[in-house]
């Protein structure tokens, strides 16, 4: 198993990441919970050392090699182990102390990495279905690319999925209580 690089956080309430082209959905979680994250599959593995270090970012790599290569520079890294997107967000909400709820106020497009804003559902009547419109109140525009989010159907699924990785979580640091 690598040695982890711990960040030296300080206290911040976001982190900074960047991401290989392996961990796609990962990226889109981590800005649903409000962290900035940087993520291209057109990076090669010497740019993204470059990004990382230029920009102060926690790179999260599957890549050991790419991992390896980090460490050697110095450069705050994480090698992501686990399967799922549960095991994945469980592991980092352990080695970086990340909150594993949605805050829409703090939450970046999925897309994009925008921050969102708050949008009034009369603003947007000409760009939505009636019925999402009926059953929804709250909605969120990524003021970069123009996408509109709401918490609909779907998110029962993110809830789950975040209540399954809290649960890893928790037996994560039972683990590490033992040791």
């Amino acid at each position: 198993m690598p040695k982890q690089v711990p960040a030296q956080l300080s206290g911040e309430t976001t982190v900074k990441f960047l991401l290989d082209s392996m961990l796609g959905k990962l990226s889109r979680w981590l800005r649903m919970l409000g962290h900035d994250v940087l993520y291209s599959t057109k990076l090669n593995d010497s740019e993204l050392l470059e990004v990382a270090k230029k920009e102060s970012r926690i790179l999260l790599t599957k890549d050991l090699e790419l991992y390896q290569r980090a460490v050697a520079k110095s450069i705050d890294t994480y090698y992501v182990k686990g399967e799922t997107e549960s095991d994945h967000l469980a592991e980092l909400a352990q080695q970086y102390n990340l909150t594993l709820t949605v805050d829409m106020e703090r939450s970046h497009c999925p897309i994009c990495n925008t921050k969102l804003k708050s949008k009034p559902k009369e603003q947007l009547t000409s760009e939505l279905k009636k019925n999402t419109l009926t059953y929804y109140n709250q909605f969120w525009r990524c003021p970069n690319c123009g996408q509109v989010y709401w918490q609909g159907a779907h998110w029962k699924q993110i809830t789950n999925t975040l209540n399954e990785a809290q649960k890893k979580l928790m037996k994560l640091k039972e683990k590490t209580s033992l040791c």
